[in-house]
């Protein structure tokens, strides 16, 4: 443990000093963390050890940047982050992603349990590529609608492209997303 201490002090030492020099010159708009805390059944540490190590230091970091104008709080963790929303929203982290959808991650669900506190984007079924328009179709549809009028929702996969999707599909996923934003689609 006095291992694991010393080294999560290590690491806000150094995002403190990055982020005091930052906000001396910048006004930032949103802040992100990467830690890929969790693999598909749930967090990689217990919320007991999470709230030990890391609570206090992005607490310190966290505030510092609000008293500085920072609002969005980002953090980039695969898996099944579910137990770990309520811990990130204690400190103001607002934002996860990918919000993935083979962990078990549901953003319905997410945006009506908290309502417009977090700032959901992704989870949207990267899997759903593999079986074609008609696949896409209903994977965006059972979701972006309902979220994009809930607000605060950015749609995209839960996680990246995979290599094998063709551009044909992919356009035809950014032209539905265009369509039930009332945008133009892209060009042929």
């Amino acid at each position: 443990p006095d291992l694991v201490e010393d080294m999560m002090e290590q690491v806000l030492y150094l995002d403190m000093g990055m982020a005091e020099r930052a906000t001396e010159d910048l006004r930032i708009d949103c802040v992100r963390f990467w830690e890929d805390m969790a693999y598909r059944s749930g967090p990689l540490i217990s919320p007991d050890m999470f709230r030990k190590f890391m609570l206090p230091r992005y607490r310190k970091i966290t505030d510092f940047l609000r008293g500085r104008g920072v609002e969005v709080f980002h953090v980039d963790s695969d898996g099944n982050v579910n137990e770990l929303i309520p811990l990130w929203l204690e400190v103001g982290i607002n934002f996860p992603w990918p919000l993935e959808v083979a962990a078990g991650t549901d953003a319905i669900a997410l945006r009506k349990e908290y309502g417009s506190e977090l700032v959901l984007s992704g989870n949207i079924d990267k899997r759903a590529f593999l079986d074609g328009k008609e696949a896409i179709r209903k994977e965006v549809m059972s979701k972006v609608p309902y979220l994009l009028e809930s607000g605060a929702y950015f749609p995209c996969l839960d996680h990246a492209v995979p290599p094998d999707v063709s551009l044909e599909d992919f356009r035809y996923y950014i032209n539905l997303l265009l369509e039930i934003g009332g945008r133009e689609k892209l060009p042929e």
